[in-house]
């Protein structure tokens, strides 16, 4: 009989601060809990990193307008932001709004998108 391992709780496998962002604080708003997990849940690893990580980091302080842009942004192709937060391609000037230079600043630091525990410098 082959006995089979449960799999291993996330806090057993990843350093305490990699579960920050999947923490959604309760005192958050409606409209930022919703846009957090829209940030968080792209359907891609790389955008649900690169987008989730910047807007948790951020959530609590933006103003309304800020979470007008974050929304614009959140309306996006997937694949369009991965290209653009890469840098594989540019991001159209109709679409270089303050929040996406900001978003596209935090995407070129060294291990964007990863807890700063783990973070390579």
């Amino acid at each position: 009989m082959i006995r089979r391992r449960g799999y291993m709780a996330p806090h057993e496998r990843m350093p305490n601060g990699a579960l920050a962002m999947d923490n959604q604080p309760d005192e958050l708003s409606p409209r930022r809990r919703r846009l957090l997990f829209r940030a968080r849940h792209r359907g891609t690893k790389e955008a649900d990193l690169l987008i989730g990580r910047f807007v948790s980091d951020r959530i609590e302080a933006f103003s309304e307008q800020e979470l007008d842009e974050v929304e614009e942004i959140l309306e996006l192709q997937d694949a369009d932001l991965t290209d653009w937060l890469s840098g594989r391609r540019s991001v159209p000037a109709d679409l270089q709004s303050p929040m996406m230079m900001r978003l596209l600043e935090a995407s070129s630091l060294p291990g964007a998108g990863l807890p700063e525990e783990i973070r390579k410098s």
